[in-house]
């Protein structure tokens, strides 16, 4: 497990990337230069289309240990997002939900299906200030080169094969969730549990897709990892 003890910067990779100007942009010859306003262009025109945004440079993923949680997370943020995926251990999630009714076999479904704290925001402010939708039914996550789906509220009621847990414990569940679809305003943010469906431990990357300024974004977060199934030992007085 690579050393998170200090904030990374890691790659993102969007949809559109819109060419940085440089030196093949101010010299050279008029051939090359009609060229490079070409590809341009090009880039301008396929983003357009595709209603994807192509301000690539703008988005950033970083990765660093949660001040609270003392725990890895993985972020992504440009001028308008933040979102944050903070690493839970499987038995903090068991001893949350059989605090919540479930039974420890159905608290060992959630805990072994790689849960993250999930913290989403709408930072955009001023001027500047837009409306932030998302839904994760979008979301793609990639892994040993296929690509599947995250579990969200919609997924768990097929998901207990005829041992489903109370009611009660059911609709604690829903609301420990991430909203599988919200929209927020300026300065509005949330969080909940996000559920990827891997094992403890996996490695896999993370494909985003958010609503802003009219546009579609994505960024993909790479090598995120699910939490290890580990069981520390309680501190010492």
């Amino acid at each position: 497990m690579p050393d998170l003890s200090s904030q990374n910067e890691t790659g993102a990779v969007m949809a559109c990337d819109r060419p940085a100007p440089g030196r093949a942009d101010m010299g050279g010859s008029s051939a090359n230069r009609s060229w490079s306003a070409a590809l341009r262009l090009l880039a301008a025109a396929v983003c357009l289309l595709s209603g994807i945004s192509s301000d690539a440079d703008s988005v950033r993923v970083t990765t660093g240990v949660d001040r609270q949680a003392k725990l890895p997370y993985w972020q992504v943020s440009d001028s308008g997002m933040s979102l944050r995926l903070v690493q839970r251990l499987p038995d903090q999630t068991r001893a949350f939900f059989m605090a919540r009714g479930f039974t420890p076999p159905q608290a060992e479904v959630i805990a072994r299906h790689c849960v993250f704290q999930t913290v989403f925001k709408n930072v955009s402010t001023g001027a500047a200030s837009s409306p932030l939708s998302y839904d994760l039914q979008e979301w793609a996550v990639h892994y040993h080169g296929r690509q599947r789906s995250m579990v969200t509220r919609q997924d768990w009621p097929q998901m207990w094969h005829g041992r489903a847990p109370t009611q009660a414990a059911q609709i604690a569940l829903n609301w420990a969730l991430l909203p599988t679809r919200q929209r927020y305003q300026p300065g509005d943010y949330n969080w909940g549990m996000s559920v990827f469906g891997l094992k403890p431990g996996a490695k896999f990357d993370l494909q985003v897709v958010w609503h802003q300024y009219g546009k579609t974004r994505t960024a993909r977060i790479k090598e995120i990892q699910c939490a290890p199934d580990l069981h520390p030992a309680p501190a010492r007085q």
